[in-house]
C-alpha cells in the first residue's frame, strides 16, 4: 500500500537563499520537441469530481502509477487518487484529502509518497495538513498567494517550482529548496519567469510549473494566461534551474474537449521523449467549471 509521508511540521516558516540547482543530466531528449497529444481524455470527471477533472500528479510507486488529481464537485476543490498499469487506462480510487486541497505535486522518497498541495485563503502551500511554503512579506512578488507546487529531487534536495502572486495580482513563477521537504529556502532573486509581451499567450499569467532534466538542460513546461482566460503550455529552458528563457514550442488544444484550456501539466521521463498528461477543458474560465478532464501526449 501507499504511504503519504506523515513527519512533524513544528517548522515552516521560510528562509531566503541564493542557489542554483545541481548540474543537469547531459543524457535524454532536449529541443526541438514535437508534440503529440491524445485526441481523447483519458480521465474524466465522475461523482464527487463532477464538475472539472484537472492537475494530475502522476509518479511510479510499486509497479505502478498513481495520479493524484484534482476534482470540482461544484462547491470544493479536493484531491482524488487514480491508478494505472500503464498511464493511459485508469481506475478511481477515490477523494482522499478534502475539502480544499488540490493542485499538488507527489515525489517518491524511498517507500513514502510525499505530497505538497495548496490551500487556505490567503492561498499557501502545505504538506500533510500543515502550511511549509508561505507567502512573502508586504510588498514582495508573492505576498498574496503561492500555489501550483511542482516538485522535484536533485542531489537529495527538494526543489519546488511554484506560482507566486503580487497585490498587482500578477502572477509569475518562482523556486524554492529544502532537504526534508518542510523546511523552505526560497530564492532571493525570485520570480525566475515573468510575463509574456504584449500580445503572447502568456502575458495575463504564469502558473503550473513542471520542471524536468535532460539533454544538458532544464526544462519547465507551464501554463500561460492570455486574455479571454484561453490558456496554453509553454516550454522553457535553463542551465541551472534557476535562469530561464521561453523556447518556440507553445501547445494547444486541437480537440472538442480541450479546445479552449490547456493547463496543469505532470512529466514522465522515457527513453522514447518525455510523457506529459495535462488538464484540458473546453470552456475559457479563470478557476473551475472548464468541462475540465485528463489526457496524455508525448515529446519527442
Amino acid at each position: 500500500m501507499k504511504r503519504i509521508a506523515l513527519i512533524p511540521l513544528a517548522l515552516c516558516a521560510c528562509k531566503y537563499a541564493d542557489f542554483t540547482l545541481p548540474p543537469p543530466d547531459s543524457a535524454g531528449p532536449k529541443a526541438p520537441f514535437h508534440w503529440e497529444g491524445s485526441p481523447e481524455p483519458v480521465l474524466s470527471r465522475g461523482d464527487w469530481d463532477s464538475g472539472d477533472v484537472l492537475n494530475p500528479s502522476v509518479v511510479r510507486f510499486h509497479g505502478e502509477y498513481l495520479n493524484y488529481y484534482s476534482g470540482y464537485d461544484g462547491r470544493t476543490w479536493s484531491t482524488g487518487l487514480a491508478a494505472s498499469n500503464d498511464g493511459i487506462h485508469w481506475t478511481k480510487r477515490g477523494r482522499i484529502l478534502s475539502p480544499d486541497a488540490a493542485n499538488g505535486s507527489a515525489v517518491v522518497r524511498g517507500e513514502e509518497i510525499f505530497y505538497w498541495y495548496q490551500t487556505g485563503s490567503p492561498v499557501q502551500i502545505a504538506l500533510k495538513g500543515s502550511i511549509v511554503l508561505k507567502t512573502g512579506p508586504r510588498g514582495s512578488w508573492d505576498e498574496i498567494g503561492v500555489a501550483d507546487p511542482y516538485v522535484i529531487e536533485r542531489n537529495g534536495k527538494f526543489y519546488l517550482y511554484y506560482l507566486g502572486m503580487d497585490r498587482a495580482r500578477r502572477q509569475r513563477l518562482g523556486v524554492a529548496r529544502s532537504r526534508d521537504g518542510v523546511v523552505w529556502e526560497k530564492l532571493i532573486a525570485n520570480p525566475i519567469l515573468e510575463l509574456g509581451a504584449s500580445g503572447a499567450f502568456d502575458e495575463m499569467g504564469l502558473g503550473e510549473p513542471a520542471v524536468w532534466s535532460s539533454g544538458g538542460s532544464y526544462w519547465m513546461l507551464y501554463t500561460g494566461r492570455a486574455r479571454g482566460e484561453k490558456r496554453r503550455i509553454g516550454l522553457a529552458k535553463s542551465p541551472d534551474g534557476v535562469h530561464w528563457s521561453r523556447e518556440p514550442l507553445v501547445i494547444e488544444g486541437t480537440s472538442d474537449w480541450d479546445r479552449e484550456v490547456v493547463c496543469d501539466p505532470t512529466v514522465e521521463l522515457l527513453p522514447e521523449g518525455v510523457r506529459v498528461w495535462f488538464g484540458g477543458g473546453d470552456r475559457p474560465r479563470p478557476d473551475q467549471g472548464l468541462h475540465g478532464q485528463i489526457g496524455v501526449g508525448m515529446l519527442r
